[in-house]
């Protein structure tokens, strides 16, 4: 069978500096995280990341990759505030582009459609405008002449997503609550690189879930990953919860010392054995 199979160190080694980088997923929910920390171990910066921030955006920032980070929002879910997205933001490490959550799927959704922009209703009225000052609005050419934010198309030169299960042509399926517009991002970059934490064969996909949990299509796949516990410390359901004690525990920890424990190793291997060393150390 021809497959599209790559490790996460293949993946990255398509990326470059400069490259526009949209991630999946939605806060602490199902982020491609064990991409994420590969793209850590290699010399890739000076990015612009596209994302319903969580700790992917906090990593990336306290790592200085992101030169400008297009976003709703930063959060751990039950942390409020991502703390290394804000600290890297109050020292004024990178631009940021603020969008209002409908605006952004709005712009995701122009991009998937090859479209410059799509007019919209969201943001009118709202401190998003200010702020953002790039920002146009249209006339509707109809009788109504209603005017309307012209949200610009979210175009990436490349993705990266954790689904639960896909099969390796990159036909990949949710199994929890929410698809979190991990199609979008896939459809609106060049090239596109899912991780999931299970291949199986597409037959396979058909008995886990409903039709509509087949979310994303191998036409719009470059590359797919198979990593067991690869969207860690971020929830995966129905396969594993949030991790909370070691998510607690990253947003408390300084930067550096966080980083030489549970990220300086060479392999995604090394992550999760150092995550499973301190849960053994807190039983203790």
């Amino acid at each position: 069978m021809t497959g599209k199979s790559m490790t996460p160190e293949e993946v990255v080694g398509q990326l470059r500096s400069g490259m526009t980088l949209g991630i999946g997923g939605w806060g602490s929910r199902r982020k491609p995280m064990a991409l994420v920390r590969a793209l850590l171990r290699s010399e890739v910066t000076d990015l612009t990341v596209i994302s319903y921030g969580g700790p992917d955006v906090g990593l990336l920032a306290a790592a200085g990759r992101i030169r400008r980070l297009v976003a709703p929002f930063a959060t751990l879910d039950s942390i409020p505030l991502e703390p290394h997205f804000r600290a890297a933001r109050e020292r004024a490490a990178f631009t940021l582009t603020e969008l209002d959550e409908a605006m952004f799927m709005w712009g995701l959704h122009a991009a998937a459609n090859r479209l410059p922009f799509l007019p919209v209703r969201a943001g009118l009225g709202s401190d998003v405008m200010r702020v953002n000052p790039e920002l146009r609005t249209v006339a509707s050419p109809y009788e109504d002449g209603e005017e309307l934010v012209a949200v610009p198309a979210l175009r990436m030169d490349a993705a990266l997503v954790h689904l639960n299960r896909a099969d390796r042509l990159g036909n990949a399926q949710y199994l929890g609550p929410d698809p979190y517009f991990d199609d979008l991002f896939c459809e609106a970059a060049d090239a596109a690189y899912v991780s999931c934490e299970q291949l199986v064969e597409t037959a396979e996909l058909a008995k886990a879930g409903p039709p509509q949990s087949l979310l994303v299509s191998r036409h719009s796949v470059t590359g797919v990953v198979e990593t067991p516990g690869g969207a860690h410390f971020t929830s995966c359901v129905p396969d594993y919860e949030r991790d909370e004690a070691f998510q607690k525990l990253y947003a408390t920890t300084p930067w550096p010392e966080f980083a030489e424990r549970f990220l300086s190793g060479a392999s995604e291997h090394d992550y999760q054995s150092a995550v499973r060393t301190w849960h053994e150390e807190q039983q203790k």
